[in-house]
């Protein structure tokens, strides 16, 4: 497809050049000829008037000379003059104008030898009036000669008039035939134009089928791997929540092997030594020594039995309630750590495995709190909604910057799964010298969530 389209660019565009070429060299060769033929017509008309001009100033010269000879009146003598005097301009302009024209010019020059014969002859008849020889001058006026003279002018002016109709006819016909080129030359470009428009529009059809056909399968492989993640989502989803189901009830089953085996144990170890403390003698301080820091290494044993028991599964929550283990939680937590909790905590009916969920935000905060925070106050909030529950747990410790430090840190990352899990969200505030705030919002139901 890509290769078509290169091919079609690859047509449309020189067939573009070509076109604005073509219609540029049409236009320059056609302005050039016409400019050619116009400055011909305007020669030619040039050569005409001065022909025309040629001929009137000889035809007042010579009435105005024979009215002169015929009256004897001056006032005939000014157009005569005047004629005579303009007669020569027109003959340098005509040479002139034919100058690059050969033909031509092998005409003006025997019109202009017989011009000199006419202009000479009038000048003679003048002279010779003047000089009071009647007949000489009447005979000059009155033979052919004159005639002759006028008659070959005029034959001599009509082949250059001919000659310029003929340039003319020819520089039209030139004009006609640039604009014919021009007209031709302009459907050509236009045709090649609409070539060019044509293969464009495909091309550009063509490459918005592509796109949208990459379009839609952009779109099927981003659905394919929507659905991909979303599956994948779903099974690591179940598989974290299986884990840590499994996770809670191996806690479980050994709160439950510590409590059994372990606590009858260390009882029956409890036993044993009181009956051995009211059979041995006690009067010995040595004895009596050693059966006393027995003693209370085994209520040692039993109460960390007892506190392992209540940290791996709090028998408190299913016996107690949530409120009631929270507040045995955070008053240990503050013996532990020597540290002011506060607990603000409302009633709330959750089911079992959200309440676990509750407890074990508020414990790992907790834990956290004791091994990083460097605390000395803490408050722990369960507040409870209409339709969910917030807890918060806020600390006056060191903090942390949340964009260098990583969320999963600090056990962050299972309170986050814990609570998503349940249908909720976690947030995480803290800055550094102010302390951390964790706060949870989990629905009362699953259908709410």
């Amino acid at each position: 497809m890509r290769w078509s389209q290169l091919r079609r660019l690859a047509i449309s565009l020189p067939l573009a050049i070509l076109a604005a070429v073509l219609l540029v060299g049409i236009n320059e060769a056609g302005y050039k000829r016409s400019r050619d033929a116009l400055d011909d017509l305007s020669h030619i008309h040039n050569a005409r008037t001065s022909i025309s001009l040629l001929l009137q100033h000889m035809l007042d010269a010579e009435t105005g000379l024979r009215g002169y000879l015929l009256t004897n009146d001056e006032r005939y003598l000014e157009p005569y003059e005047k004629a005579v005097a303009s007669v020569n301009g027109n003959m340098d302009s005509l040479r002139d104008i034919f100058m690059s024209s050969p033909q031509d010019l092998d005409t003006v020059t025997p019109l202009s030898r017989q011009v000199a014969r006419k202009l000479s002859e009038m000048e003679l008849s003048l002279r010779l009036y003047r000089q009071g020889n009647e007949e000489a001058w009447r005979f000059v006026m009155f033979t052919d000669l004159g005639k002759e003279n006028m008659d070959a002018i005029r034959a001599y002016s009509r082949t250059l008039m001919e000659s310029s109709a003929e340039r003319s006819r020819k520089s039209q016909s030139d004009i006609e035939q640039s604009l014919l080129l021009s007209r031709i030359g302009i459907a050509t470009v236009t045709v090649i134009g609409l070539l060019a428009f044509y293969m464009y529009l495909r091309q550009a059809h063509t490459l918005q089928v592509s796109h949208e056909r990459e379009q839609e399968l952009q779109r099927d492989e981003r659905k394919r791997l929507e659905e991909l993640v979303r599956e994948r989502t779903a099974t690591l989803t179940e598989l974290a929540n299986h884990l840590q189901q499994v996770r809670e009830d191996e806690r479980g089953h050994l709160a439950r092997e510590l409590h059994d085996e372990l606590g009858a144990l260390l009882t029956a170890a409890k036993l044993d030594v009181a009956r051995l403390k009211s059979r041995i003698d006690m009067t010995s301080p040595e004895i009596a020594e050693r059966v006393q820091h027995l003693v209370e290494a085994l209520n040692s044993g039993i109460a960390l039995k007892r506190r392992i028991i209540e940290d791996l599964r709090p028998s408190s929550l299913s016996n107690l309630g949530l409120i009631t283990s929270l507040e045995i939680l955070t008053r240990e937590f503050a013996q532990r750590s020597n540290m002011e909790v506060e607990a603000n905590l409302e009633p709330v009916e959750l089911p079992e495995t959200t309440q676990l969920t509750v407890y074990r935000i508020v414990q790992e905060s907790l834990t956290n709190i004791g091994k990083y925070a460097k605390a000395s106050h803490a408050v722990v909030t369960v507040h409870n909604y209409p339709t969910y529950v917030a807890v918060q747990i806020q600390d006056d410790g060191e903090g942390f910057d949340t964009a260098t430090v990583r969320l999963n840190s600090h056990g962050l990352a299972g309170m986050r799964h814990r609570v998503e899990a349940a249908g909720g969200r976690l947030t995480v505030s803290s800055e550094v010298g102010k302390g951390t705030t964790i706060s949870a919002v989990i629905p009362l139901t699953p259908a709410s969530a």
